[in-house]
């Protein structure tokens, strides 16, 4: 979208000095002329190509990380932790450059982009810190003769499968455990951006990785490239951020090699506010839990319920405060909101408000796109939202708050609980033993209590129910590339 039309539209247009410098960046890597086609959210402008990989490709690209992953594995935890330290260090220093490329290729607010490098990097030096700490145990045999040691070997060749919408936490999320466990990786990032992936483990060359071990392989046949990848005996490890159905292809794939798999599948997270909630509070944390990268996370508020004696005075504020956000290119002065990320995501948002009012639903702000080249949808607000509309039951994946009342604890745990997805829930209320009571009853594997933002690199992340197997994060991150190994030593008793 041009300037003048976004000008016209009231829309905040991109600063062409933070443009400029998303593209020095995406100059260093050196990508084709032709392949995969990266666009820019906010403008529809082509910005890059990256390679479009063949599945024989993909497979030639196994062999070379494997084949770097035997030196790697032998190397000393210590030896391993200071490159992913020499690691963290370069994306800290290049830390402006990568906010403004993932801005550029992903759209979101430039401020919400270098807090997504201060969340992926904090994965980086975690598991620098965790490499020295690979676990183990020592302990004698309950019958005696004998003592048992566990230790932990990394797994072998990891194929990463990373999604669009957080480009570099969710490749440092994958990427870093990995290599703190001694295994060689091949990842695959999403065709819209796959630029920050190959940026990043660009710096990860430079701070000292092997340059085969981690091989970044974009592709616009998906199928193929993991019936190829997966197929492979040199595969023991497959992690996927991404829908449900897509999850549920790569297990079955998965399962003819008996491969380890990580899943972080679909999410339809419940939002409960209480009557006796800090207002302030559950507003900014419904704000924060709905419109994180503008709704795009997996772990976005998505069905919100509020108790019944605050809910008029909730939904009213709620509005008010995003009919004021400033919509615009991610790399724009003031943008609080960003382009969705495609065309797509516009009509799907302009389908499920369709279909809510339809249903009865009352509009209090949004409710519509913008003209021009660029992927905007306004921040809206729908109240007395029927449990039937698409809304209601459907990840939303955008910025749309969809608000339906309730009167007891027990009716709406009973909605909350309503469905194949348990990745997160958000509790508000100010009576602790509440929170936690709501808390444990809730059928997720994440919940943020008066807060939207739980997400941290020392938290184990992951859902239950169809929202995924394994964890990403803590040290349970690490244990997902490793292999458990016993030796049974015998003794010789001397009486």
């Amino acid at each position: 979208m041009s300037t003048t039309a976004q000008q016209e539209t009231g829309l905040i247009a991109a600063t062409a000095q933070h443009v400029a410098e998303a593209d020095a960046a995406i100059a260093t890597l050196h990508g084709p002329t032709q392949g995969i086609a990266v666009h820019d959210p906010a403008s529809g402008q082509l910005i890059a190509h990256v390679p479009d990989s063949t599945p024989e490709q993909a497979v030639a690209a196994a062999r070379r990380a494997d084949a770097a992953g035997t030196s790697w594995a032998e190397q000393s935890p210590r030896h391993r932790a200071q490159v992913l330290h020499n690691w963290y260090a370069l994306l800290i220093e290049h830390g402006e450059r990568i906010a403004k490329l993932i801005s550029r290729e992903m759209g979101k607010p430039l401020a919400e982009a270098r807090g997504e490098v201060k969340y992926g990097t904090d994965f980086v030096r975690w598991y620098a810190e965790e490499a020295v700490r690979p676990g183990g145990n020592f302990q004698p045999a309950p019958d005696g003769g004998a003592d048992i040691l566990t230790r932990r070997a990394p797994i072998g060749l990891a194929v990463l499968i990373t999604p669009w919408n957080f480009p570099l936490a969710m490749a440092t999320r994958k990427i870093a455990p990995a290599l703190a466990a001694g295994c060689p990786v091949l990842i695959k990032p999403a065709t819209a951006t796959p630029l920050t992936t190959y940026y990043a483990v660009q710096l990860a060359i430079e701070a000292g990785v092997p340059e085969d071990l981690v091989q970044v392989v974009s592709t616009s046949d998906s199928a193929a490239f993991s019936t190829a990848v997966l197929s492979d005996p040199r595969v023991r490890k497959v992690s996927f951020t991404g829908s449900t159905p897509v999850g549920r292809t790569l297990l079955e794939l998965a399962s003819k090699n008996v491969l380890r798999s990580s899943m972080e599948l679909g999410g339809n997270a419940p939002l409960l506010v209480f009557d006796d909630a800090d207002f302030e509070r559950a507003i900014e944390g419904t704000i924060a839990a709905k419109l994180r990268n503008g709704g795009q996370s997996c772990i976005g508020a998505n069905r919100i319920y509020v108790q019944s004696g605050i809910a008029d005075e909730f939904a009213a504020e709620l509005a008010r405060r995003f009919a004021r956000i400033q919509v615009g290119a991610g790399l724009g002065e003031g943008t609080e909101l960003g382009a969705l990320i495609d065309s797509r995501a516009v009509a799907q948002m302009q389908g499920f408000t369709d279909d809510a009012l339809e249903k009865g639903a009352q509009l209090l702000a949004g409710g519509h796109g913008y003209p021009g080249a660029g992927h905007f949808y306004a921040p809206t607000v729908l109240d007395h939202v029927d449990p039937a509309a698409q809304v209601s039951g459907q990840e939303i994946f955008g910025p749309i708050a969809a608000i339906r009342r309730f009167n007891t604890e027990d009716e709406v745990l009973g909605w909350a609980n309503d469905t194949e997805f348990g990745l997160a829930g958000y509790v508000f209320s100010q009576d602790l033993d509440r929170a936690l009571n709501v808390a444990d009853r809730l059928q997720t594997g994440i919940v943020g209590i008066n807060q939207g933002v739980p997400s941290n690199a020392a938290a184990p992340f992951g859902g239950v129910k169809q929202s995924g197997l394994g964890r990403e994060g803590a040290s349970e991150g690490l244990e997902e590339y490793q292999s458990i190994r016993f030796y049974n030593i015998s003794r010789r008793t001397t009486h």
